[in-house]
């Protein structure tokens, strides 16, 4: 079944829209085909003063900077008035965490965030510790992608800086089961894998509501991928699991996700995620009769023109898929004389 949308119009960029009482929309447009990114604002109340707990940032863009001005300005005209009590990240990608440092710089509320999150964000940043651009071109050159390709995506050398001017130096750290107090009602982090080390999903029982990041949307895929600094890992087996730690809700909550609409349908959407995972990964194997690379895949899991940057996405899935199919045992890792990881029927 298809979910079931109870807002069929997004807000425009500059303004908040109210989808249950004290939880208002944002939403921020995105420099890539994926243009957009939904923020949330929750009516908050701290140590006896009204104001308002922020969850994601967006991408440091100066047109999200000023609608995030015009925002603020707005909220302090109104009875509650403008205080941001805290800033909420769910991830380290620069669409979420993009913006955190330059909120708390103007508005003085501190960053909750995994500590997963945090120290991959500056790792990532610094390009240390096996993070950054150069390990991922040497990870998906040995996977068979061509040199072009590889020089191509060289050019996108600091592509996460740019989307992330600066990060937060300090942070409270969230974990699994923690129980956050936003005004009169208590949020669960549940913590989940495969898209990001350690990705903050909120959820409130009283409200029937669930803010699921990235973890889970309402049309399109998350991009699960193996980095370069865990490149045996298996990513794909832990999104999956972390999903299925959603079906103790109940299928009446409300989802709110990082992009697309809010949606109700939670088990649904789950079922088509292990469905469209399970059709990728037979056609993979199917095509792995003869030793075959994740770059010679790259057109058999998505058959159509991709660009640098959805390149990028492509090689870590595809590397993610058959990490799976290798952990299963229905494909096995052959490496050649040239270099190149290949799969093969095991």
């Amino acid at each position: 079944m298809s979910p079931d949308y109870p807002f069929a119009t997004p807000p425009s960029a500059g303004d908040t829209f109210e989808v249950c009482p004290g939880i208002h929309w944002l939403r921020m447009p995105l420099p890539f085909a994926l243009d957009h990114i939904n923020l949330w604002l929750l009516e908050d109340v701290l140590d006896g003063q009204p104001g308002w707990t922020i969850v994601d940032t967006g991408f440091a863009l100066d047109t999200v900077k000023q609608h995030w001005g015009s925002i603020l300005a707005k909220l302090a005209t109104t009875p509650r008035g403008g205080h941001i009590t805290r800033i909420i990240v769910t991830h380290f990608h620069p669409d979420h965490i993009g913006l955190a440092a330059w909120l708390q710089e103007k508005t003085g509320a501190p960053i909750h965030m995994t500590l997963g999150e945090y120290l991959t964000a500056h790792a990532v940043w610094h390009e240390i510790a096996g993070h950054g651009n150069q390990p991922m071109l040497r990870q998906f050159h040995t996977h068979g992608l061509s040199a072009e390709r590889c020089a191509e995506l060289a050019g996108r050398s600091g592509g996460y800086n740019r989307g992330v001017p600066s990060l937060p130096s300090d942070y409270r750290r969230l974990f699994d089961g923690d129980e956050l107090p936003v005004g009169s009602h208590r949020w669960q982090v549940r913590v989940g894998f495969g898209h990001s080390p350690e990705h903050a999903s909120l959820y409130c029982k009283g409200l029937g509501v669930l803010f699921s990041g990235d973890m889970l949307l309402p049309k399109i895929s998350t991009n699960i991928s193996v980095f370069a600094v865990t490149p045996m890992a298996d990513p794909l087996a832990d999104y999956l699991d972390s999903i299925d730690r959603y079906r103790d809700l109940p299928d009446e909550t409300l989802v709110l996700p990082s992009h697309g609409l809010p949606f109700y349908g939670m088990s649904d959407r789950i079922d088509a995620q292990h469905a469209h995972h399970e059709e990728r990964l037979f056609v993979l194997e199917e095509n792995c009769a003869t030793p075959r690379s994740a770059a010679e895949l790259l057109s058999t899991l998505f058959p159509r023109e991709l660009d640098t940057h959805q390149t990028m996405f492509a090689m870590g899935e595809a590397i993610a898929h058959l990490n799976r199919l290798e952990n299963a045992g229905k494909l096995a890792r052959v490496q050649g004389e040239d270099g190149v990881i290949r799969f093969v029927r095991a």
